[in-house]
């Protein structure tokens, strides 16, 4: 599909200016990006904040390579001069509305042709134009090796219903660096997490939206961030960052079970009958079918209370599992004063400090 618009070189001249993937980036903070690759690539993932302008639709793209594998190349781009000819009206009217100051980012997959091609295209109407050298893939190649770079981490974890993500946000108001995975991954990591959540992103998205997040935060000081498995809902945690999460420094926060179950209370009981008894239903293999049925039974009365109790039982054992990963000198026993999350914050600073 890059090629559709090779013959074009001949005529026309490479205006865009080619950028590599730092410059790029660091081009984006005040200039807009603009994907081309089709929907269903923009879908799968794409670089946080870029406006999608498809050069061709799905099912066009599929049609030309279609074209291309029965035909021939020379029909594959024939046929696709055909389809984005009518397009290239809204194409530059898409492109001045979105422009700053008369410049755009721009790239499609690899830098190719499709990339090119728009590039030309906006450049005629007076729009300075930057692509991304290697495209979309450049930027994937980057992401992941990000990933590789040593963090400086502090870990907060606590059993479920501890309050952990309200603390971190208030260590983060403190003036701290937080990383809020769970904000990322749109789920709270339970087979409760996703209630009340928008849909979580692709694995790819996901992974772009943590990048974009950890590259704005300084490396040489310390990153907050909660105690986490691999997995949040159907997000993966990058390799590297969950093995510095299992080898960082964790605060376990120690609070009362009657006062995990009173936070469980107010932020799920909130929640449909359908949607909660699912939720219990997910995890009856591990809490046990007799456990289920008190717990479903417990939902039909009304008492959201022995809910909690029931389920802690399984969610409270998971966790004390997964600290046997850990390495028990890096564990640092915590037990608040307070019960507000403000407060508890300040104290746990003040210890660290």
């Amino acid at each position: 599909m890059c090629s559709i618009f090779s013959q074009l070189k001949i005529i026309l001249p490479n205006m865009s200016h080619a950028l590599d993937i730092i410059n790029f980036l660091s081009q984006s903070q005040h200039i807009p990006i603009v994907d081309v690759r089709s929907p269903a690539e923009f879908q799968k993932g794409k670089i946080p904040g870029a406006i999608n302008i498809p050069l061709f639709s799905n099912e066009e793209r599929a049609k030309i390579g279609t074209t291309y594998v029965k035909k021939n190349r020379d029909a594959a781009v024939l046929l696709g001069l055909e389809i984005t000819g009518p397009k290239l009206k809204s194409f530059a009217e898409l492109a001045m509305q979105i422009a700053v100051d008369k410049k755009l980012l721009l790239h499609c997959w690899r830098g190719g042709m499709r990339s090119s091609s728009m590039a030309w295209l906006f450049e005629q109407m007076g729009i300075k134009t930057y692509t991304l050298k290697g495209g979309y893939k450049a930027y994937r190649h980057y992401v992941l090796d990000w990933f590789n770079k040593p963090l400086r981490l502090i870990v907060l974890g606590g059993m479920t219903g501890s309050g952990k993500t309200d603390i971190l946000h208030e260590i983060q108001k403190a003036g701290q660096q937080v990383l809020d995975l769970e904000g990322i991954a749109h789920h709270k990591g339970s087979a409760f997490g996703g209630l009340g959540q928008i849909a979580q992103p692709t694995q790819e998205q996901f992974e772009n939206q943590l990048f974009t997040i950890l590259q704005s935060l300084d490396y040489e000081n310390v990153i907050w961030v909660e105690d986490e498995s691999i997995s949040i809902g159907k997000a993966q945690l990058p390799n590297q960052l969950f093995k510095a999460m299992q080898q960082s420094p964790v605060i376990i926060l120690f609070r009362d079970k009657s006062i995990r179950i009173k936070r469980l209370m107010q932020e799920y009981a909130c929640f449909s009958f359908d949607q909660l008894s699912e939720s219990i239903i997910k995890i009856q293999k591990r809490l046990g079918n007799d456990h289920t049925k008190l717990a479903l039974e417990a939902l039909t009365n009304g008492d959201y209370s022995k809910v909690a109790e029931i389920t802690l039982q399984y969610y409270d054992k998971a966790y004390k599992n997964q600290l046997t990963s850990k390495q028990n000198e890096n564990i640092i026993h915590f037990s608040p004063k307070s019960e507000n999350a403000d407060e508890i914050a300040e104290e746990i600073l003040r210890y660290i400090n």
